[in-house]
């Protein structure tokens, strides 16, 4: 695979195998879609950044504006109670944590001023959640019955390389079979902590170099990510191998973030977002964004809840 113009070509070595393709929805140019979560019945929800909007997708029909804040918006998770969770920025430009209900009510649930760049997030257990702070270098606890938080981890390894980095270090969040991945996009590395007890052990390099947004895990244990600015999506295996599976001409200009369906007829479907090149335009110029669902063939984790 070539990298665009003017960017390292850290994935020549890559190995390439294409997955089945489809786009089910398009937005304007120079809309940054940011994040996705998929509910248990299979509907898709969507952040766009600079407006602070949470779009829905229900069974692939175009898409309709959920909520929005009067901000900017960031990442997406679901609780067990099926409430959605968005990290985000107030119109003070304050890092916050809203509540968003299924009609689209919204409601601050934390702010936390001593953060810096909220971004992905994920679930430590039924109570609480994990959000990345990615300028900050640093791992946020929140209790969501409580409305506390707290660190949970600050370490080099989730930090940028120098603070004049404008790209965000600690990125996207998941958990698998006990361990926390996490990506450190400015320094293309994916981190493996392991957890015991709630907390957090040593942090360790898995995979470098590799230019990860966002990720999602399927039952194999198979890593499936978005490499933004490089306009393709991999898939790590459990010994770190990489693979394209997906790049520019299959809709994955700026991708950003991704998540697995979650029906019963849905479950190896991988719907991945993007913002059509605005953080590196191609030298086609920016495209339409788009979410794009790609059939990897094998299930994804399921999610609590």
């Amino acid at each position: 695979m070539v990298a665009s113009s003017g960017l390292p070509p850290i994935f020549d070595r890559t190995a390439i195998a294409l997955v089945p393709a489809k786009t089910i929805a398009t937005f304007p140019i120079n809309t940054f879609l940011e994040s996705i979560a998929v509910s248990a019945d299979n509907t898709i929800f969507i952040t766009s950044h600079f407006d602070g909007c949470v779009w829905r997708i229900a069974k692939e029909e175009p898409p309709v504006l959920h909520a929005q804040i009067a901000g900017k918006a960031a990442g997406l998770a679901f609780l067990p109670n099926g409430e959605l969770l968005l990290s985000a920025w107030d119109e003070r430009d304050i890092p916050t944590v809203f509540g968003i209900s299924s009609t689209g009510e919204t409601s601050v649930l934390v702010s936390m001023p001593d953060a810096q760049f909220l971004n992905g997030m994920t679930l430590l257990d039924r109570e609480r959640v994990l959000i990345a702070d990615s300028y900050r270098g640093a791992i946020w606890q929140l209790n969501v019955s409580e409305k506390t938080v707290q660190i949970w981890l600050e370490h080099p390894a989730l930090a940028r390389s120098s603070p004049d980095k404008e790209f965000p270090a600690v990125n996207g969040l998941k958990i698998f079979n006990g361990v926390l991945y996490a990506s450190n996009t400015e320094k293309m590395q994916l981190v493996k902590i392991p957890i015991a007890n709630g907390q957090p052990g040593k942090p360790e390099i898995f995979v470098s170099p590799i230019n990860l947004d966002d990720f999602a895990f399927d039952l194999q244990g198979n890593l499936y990510g978005t490499t933004h600015i490089y306009n393709s999506a991999v898939k790590v295996s459990p010994d770190g191998k990489l693979t394209t599976i997906a790049g520019a001409a299959e809709g994955m200009t700026g991708n950003t973030a991704l998540a697995f369906g979650r029906s019963a007829a849905d479950r190896t479907s991988v719907y991945v977002v993007n913002n059509g090149g605005m953080s590196f335009p191609p030298p086609t110029g920016l495209e339409p964004a788009k979410v794009v669902r790609l059939d990897v063939g094998v299930p994804g984790l399921p999610l609590e809840g």
